[in-house]
C-alpha cells in the first residue's frame, strides 16, 4: 500500500486569515503577503514579540559589537559639525531594534557634549515589545527620547538618521520574466489544497524598472515600492544626514533573495505566516537612483567591514581589550572580527549616506571611491 502524502502543518492565525482573503479576492502579490506577515494588526511577527538576540530568530551587528554603535555615534557627530552645529537637532532612527545602538551611540558621543545639548532622539518604531525594551535600554540616557509610528511624525528641523538593517524588512514585489512573449508577470501567492504556493499574474506587468531586452527565460526582478516614498520623505529636511546599512547587492541585480529565518536558522516562506522574519536583500543602486531623483546626494554604498575599519575599529577594539580579561578580550575580537571580516558581514553588507544641504560626503566617502 502506497504511503500518504505528508499532511500540510497546521494554519497559524495568520495563514488563515490570509487564505480566507486569496479566496475572497483572489491570490495576493508577494509584497502584501510580505507585508501581513510582518505588520499585520493582530498577528504580525514585529507586533508579537524581541526577535533580537540568542532567544530570538537574528542578531544584528549592534549585539554582536558595542564598537558598531559608538563609531556610528562618532559619525553622527561629525555630520552634525560639517552642518554647521544647528541647534535643535533630530537624531532619529529607524527600526531600532533593542536599542542599543542609539544607547552606545549616545554613550560615544559624551565626547562631544555641544551634540548631546543640542539633540533630541527620536526612534520610529511600531512594535510594543520592541518600544518596551527601547525605553528601557535609554532610561538613562543624557538625550531626550520619544516614539513615533511614522517617519512623517518626528517635528522638522535639522536631522540625522540611522537606518540599521531596516530596508531589508520592507516588503518587495517580484516579477517574472517570459521570454517567448518579451514580458513581465508579478508572482503572487495563492492558496490551494490548503497550503500557499507561488502563482503568476494571469496578466502582463506595468513598466517593471529591469527593462526586458537579453534577459533570461523565468529571470526574477524585485523593486520595493516603499524607498520612494521614505527617500522623498529624507529630502524635505535640511539639512539632513542618513547612514543606511544593510546587506545587498551595488549593481542591479536579478533573482530571488526573499528568506524567512526562524531561531537562526533558515525556514519555508509558507511554513508559518507570521511566526518568521521575512526580509529581501537591499538593492543599493535603486535606493541611489530614488535618493539623486529627489534632490538628495548619495555616497556610497561602501562594504561595512572597510567603513568600520575607516572609522576607526582596530583602535577602539583595542583600547577596549586593553582593559579587559582575556577571555572577554577574546570575546570583543570575535564580534569586531564578525563585523568586519568580508567572509562574515563586512562584504554583503554595505554601508550609503544620503545628505541634503551639507557640502562635503560624510566621512570616511571623501576618501573613498568606490
Amino acid at each position: 500500500m502506497p504511503a500518504s502524502p505528508p499532511a500540510n502543518p497546521p494554519l497559524t492565525p495568520l495563514a488563515r486569515k490570509l487564505a480566507e482573503r486569496v479566496a475572497a479576492f483572489g491570490p495576493l502579490s508577494l509584497h502584501d503577503y510580505m507585508e501581513a506577515c510582518l505588520y499585520d494588526e493582530e498577528h504580525g511577527y514585529y507586533r508579537k514579540k524581541d526577535p533580537v538576540g540568542v532567544d530570538g530568530d537574528f542578531i544584528t551587528a549592534p549585539e554582536i559589537s558595542q564598537i558598531f554603535g559608538e563609531l556610528i555615534g562618532l559619525w553622527a557627530g561629525e555630520v552634525w559639525l560639517q552642518m554647521g552645529q544647528p541647534a535643535g537637532l533630530r537624531l532619529i532612527e529607524l527600526g531600532p531594534g533593542r536599542g542599543t545602538l542609539m544607547a552606545d551611540a549616545l554613550r560615544a558621543l559624551s565626547v562631544l557634549p555641544p551634540f548631546l545639548s543640542n539633540a533630541t532622539v527620536h526612534l520610529v518604531e511600531t512594535s510594543e515589545p520592541l518600544q518596551k525594551m527601547q525605553r528601557a535600554a535609554l532610561a538613562t540616557a543624557p538625550v531626550a527620547a520619544s516614539w513615533h509610528a511614522s517617519l512623517e511624525d518626528v517635528p522638522d528641523g535639522p536631522a540625522i538618521l540611522i537606518a540599521n538593517e531596516f530596508f531589508d524588512c520592507l516588503p518587495v514585489r517580484q516579477y517574472v520574466f517570459e521570454a517567448a512573449h518579451e514580458r513581465w508577470r508579478e508572482r503572487m501567492v495563492a492558496f490551494e489544497d490548503g497550503a500557499f504556493r507561488f502563482a503568476l499574474n494571469s496578466t502582463e506587468a506595468g513598466a517593471v524598472g529591469a527593462g526586458g531586452s537579453g534577459i533570461e527565460d523565468g529571470a526574477i526582478f524585485e523593486e520595493r515600492p516603499a524607498v520612494r516614498g521614505l527617500v522623498q520623505a529624507f529630502a524635505t529636511r535640511s539639512p539632513f544626514g542618513a547612514l543606511i546599512i544593510d546587506y545587498g547587492y551595488s549593481r542591479p541585480s536579478f533573482g530571488d533573495t526573499v528568506q524567512a529565518v526562524s531561531r537562526h536558522r533558515f525556514a519555508g516562506l509558507f511554513g508559518a505566516p507570521g511566526e518568521s522574519d521575512l526580509t529581501a536583500h537591499v538593492d543599493f543602486s535603486h535606493l541611489k537612483r530614488e535618493a539623486r531623483e529627489a534632490g538628495l546626494s548619495a555616497a556610497g554604498p561602501m562594504p561595512m567591514g572597510e567603513w568600520l575599519l575607516r572609522l576607526g575599529l582596530q583602535a577602539r577594539l583595542g583600547q577596549l581589550t586593553s582593559r579587559v580579561p582575556d577571555e572577554e578580550a577574546q570575546d570583543l575580537r570575535r564580534g569586531a572580527a564578525r563585523l568586519a571580516d568580508p567572509a562574515q558581514m563586512g562584504a554583503l553588507f554595505k554601508v550609503l549616506a544620503l545628505t541634503n544641504g551639507i557640502a562635503a560626503p560624510p566621512p570616511p566617502f571623501l576618501e573613498w571611491s568606490s
